[in-house]
């Protein structure tokens, strides 16, 4: 499963981290309201876990700007150490999904995240992305082709994971630049370095490619059309 954190007090979001990626989460994490709406609105995410007082904006405005502007649904748990009712009340009506006041057990926040993502699937079963006979796991990151297992490192599995939700249509590189480094990617190669390995991992054993580059665009996660082949 993959969480935005987006918590401005540093030792409370690495805490946060650390545990989450402890429990096989893939994480990332915004300092600000600003930044944290940038990447829940242009990223995907499982859920996100998000603080009330926040610098630029605050945790209630992000949170409604991304249920009434952005038009996101993506599942949000809202941390805060005001405990009054009106407080409560005040997130969930931004768009909060569930409330928890500090200070709270990780546990708790674990347990709370995974009930989360289970009600927004709507199902109480494993989750899975496929495309064609691709298949990715997002309760383990576990990725099959077939029955062969596929070995795919931290970074790819965020570009897949991205280009598997959205294989119905074309990804732009600076999508998924904004995704992997937000505003600072390393230099003009590193993607496709990236693009190149999660190629070679899913698709050089395999008869039928998937991952397609277009041509100054980007990318897309699907099989090659008739007229194409």
């Amino acid at each position: 499963m993959r969480i935005l954190i987006v918590e401005d007090d540093n030792d409370v979001a690495t805490s946060l981290y650390e545990f989450l990626e402890k429990c096989g989460y893939i994480v990332d994490a915004a300092a600000d309201g600003v930044t944290g709406l940038h990447l829940a609105t242009v990223g995907t995410f499982d859920a996100i876990v998000l603080d009330v007082a926040l610098p630029g904006l605050d945790g209630l405005e992000l949170s409604r700007q991304l249920r009434e502007v952005a038009r996101k649904t993506t599942p949000v748990l809202m941390l805060t150490a005001r405990d009054a009712l009106s407080d409560k009340l005040a997130g969930f009506k931004s768009g909060a999904d569930d409330y928890l006041v500090k200070p709270f057990a990780l546990a708790e926040l674990d347990a709370r995240l995974r009930a989360l993502v289970k009600r927004s699937s709507g199902r109480m079963g494993a989750r899975e992305l496929r495309v064609r006979d691709l298949c990715l796991n997002l309760d383990t990151m576990e990725v099959t082709r077939g029955r062969t297992p596929i070995a795919v490192k931290r970074i790819g599995l965020r570009i897949l994971e991205l280009l598997m939700r959205e294989s119905h249509r074309v990804v732009r590189r600076q999508e998924i630049e904004s995704l992997l480094w937000e505003d600072d990617p390393p230099d003009s190669d590193a993607l496709r370095a990236h693009i190149h390995m999660l190629r070679k991992a899913i698709d050089r054993p395999f008869a039928v490619p998937l991952l397609r580059t277009m041509p100054g665009i980007g990318y897309r996660l699907s099989p090659l059309s008739p007229d194409e082949s």
